[in-house]
């Protein structure tokens, strides 16, 4: 029997593509199936958290979780990566200096938001960082016809955030959280606020006008709200 993306707690966005919200801070991890082949998109706040994040998207692959793509490197989102051993791992060129260097900062914002200092140990001490840099795009061929298209779009919400458009009808763009729908856009340390409006300009030029856009946090939206969202950040921060 074929066990669909709602009862594995995913939601289904389009053909072969869907997403889920993990508990705790509301992260969005995505999934795009291929041909023998499945793409994760964010790995999760811990190694625990990753490693039950790729066990539910290899049931509903039916296979391995060949590629993980790194929307940007918040512990939330980053954490999770060294359960996704064997994958190929992509991120935006800077996120593994990040992962290589700056690692105590990474912990230590984990803690500060609620992660158990044991987890954030565990996890943190895993890291490797990514094999895969991106610097502009990068087409994955997922076979029998399905691809995804990789976009360095920042910086923005960081110096390092990456985007991921998978063509179909609909178009579904997986943000990061260059875009959130629960809650204001958070503009951390690391944050680039002048370059933030330019980041969605760029997102809405990849996905166009019919296509879902899916935020690091909250319910997927559409072109309309992230042309909002975009408006909001300018007046915030003063540009344009």
């Amino acid at each position: 029997m074929t066990v669909t993306w709602e009862e594995l707690g995913w939601e289904r966005l389009a053909t072969g593509v869907g997403r889920c919200r993990l508990p705790g801070w509301d992260c969005t991890a995505g999934l795009v199936l291929g041909a023998g082949t499945a793409l994760a998109v964010d790995a999760g706040s811990s190694l625990a958290e990753g490693a039950r994040l790729r066990a539910r998207a290899e049931e509903l692959a039916g296979g391995r979780v060949t590629h993980l793509a790194l929307t940007h490197p918040h512990f939330d989102h980053v954490l999770g990566t060294p359960a996704f051993a064997g994958t190929q791992v992509y991120a935006a060129v800077g996120l593994d200096a990040v992962l290589a260097y700056e690692r105590e900062e990474l912990r230590l914002d984990a803690i500060r938001n609620g992660l158990a200092v044991a987890d954030a140990d565990e996890s943190v001490a895993a890291l490797v960082p990514p094999g895969h840099l991106v610097s502009g795009e990068w087409t994955l061929d997922l076979g029998d016809g399905r691809q995804a298209l990789l976009a360095n779009v920042g910086p923005g919400h960081t110096a390092h955030d990456l985007a991921v458009l998978v063509p179909g009808d609909p178009e579904v763009v997986f943000c990061g959280d260059l875009v959130e729908e629960s809650g204001e856009p958070q503009a951390g340390p690391d944050a680039i606020p002048s370059r933030w409006p330019d980041a969605l300009d760029r997102l809405l030029a990849l996905g166009g006008e019919d296509a879902l856009y899916v935020p690091g946090h909250g319910a997927v939206v559409d072109a309309g709200f992230v042309r909002r969202q975009r408006e909001q950040l300018a007046a915030r921060f003063g540009v344009s």
